[in-house]
């Protein structure tokens, strides 16, 4: 069995990380550099840089600080957050990302995945869907959460998969920011539905959450933003609980 992975989230605004509760109320949460340098100590296995604003206000997902992020790690780094073109992965990638998010732009042109995964392979293509419950379905939401994409998260998740991402980042904004426990419901449907890796975000506080998510959730990674930004949890010792309950993580060296 693959090891389960644990991923680090730090959403960006002007260069500074931020955290808020539904993708509301951001506030700020320390130096994206320094948080860095700091997981890459601790072990955790893969980062994701999201300037969250990024497609609100038009603009490409900040350069200087993807560069700056990148020269503290020796682990996998992704971006997202104003991806709109094969150009803007080509500048994040160029920065020194290992992988591209996209979300807004690809339920727009859902060919963008493929164009994307045709030029650097599907290993290196996130597709983020934020999702949030409402009348009894996982609706798709775009623009940082503000705009109803018209799409069910299950079955769009099955089209980005066919056209190419090679992993999906799925976050349940009805859990995110809230510590409550990550959507096991919403990431095993969307789990069973694809054959590639589904990344789940939105609701960590607790280690028994994470052991939820693996398990209950059939997560194959499990994405946080606070409980590490805060130190409330160290990475090591996360790993060695899930460990003990036979889920396999990747050592902490």
């Amino acid at each position: 069995m693959l090891s389960k992975r644990l991923i680090a989230c730090l959403d960006v605004r002007n260069g500074c990380v931020v955290k808020g509760i539904q993708f509301e109320g951001l506030r700020n949460a320390g130096d994206p550099a320094a948080l860095a340098r700091r997981y890459n100590v601790e072990g955790i296995d893969e980062l994701v840089i999201l300037d969250v604003t990024a497609t609100l206000e038009s603009r490409q997902a900040l350069a200087d600080t993807i560069r700056t992020v990148s020269r503290e790690l020796f682990i996998p780094l992704a971006v997202g957050g104003g991806i709109r073109a094969p150009e803007d992965a080509e500048a994040a990638i160029d920065a020194g990302a290992d992988k591209v998010s996209v979300n807004s732009a690809a339920l727009t042109d859902p060919s963008l995945i493929t164009r994307l995964a045709g030029r650097y392979g599907s290993q290196a293509v996130v597709v983020a869907i934020d999702a949030k419950r409402r009348d009894g379905t996982f609706a798709v939401f775009s623009r940082s959460g503000s705009t109803a994409a018209g799409r069910q998260a299950v079955e769009w998740a099955r089209e980005a998969e066919a056209r190419g991402a090679g992993e999906i980042l799925l976050t349940s904004m009805d859990r995110d920011g809230t510590r409550a426990g990550f959507d096991c419901e919403l990431t095993a449907a969307v789990s069973t539905a694809v054959s590639i890796p589904v990344i789940a975000s939105g609701g960590a506080g607790t280690f028994e959450h994470f052991l939820d998510v693996f398990t209950t959730g059939r997560a194959d990674a499990a994405l946080a933003a606070s409980v590490f930004h805060y130190s409330e949890h160290a990475v090591s010792e996360l790993k060695a609980f899930l460990a003990e309950r036979s889920i396999p993580v990747r050592r902490t060296a």
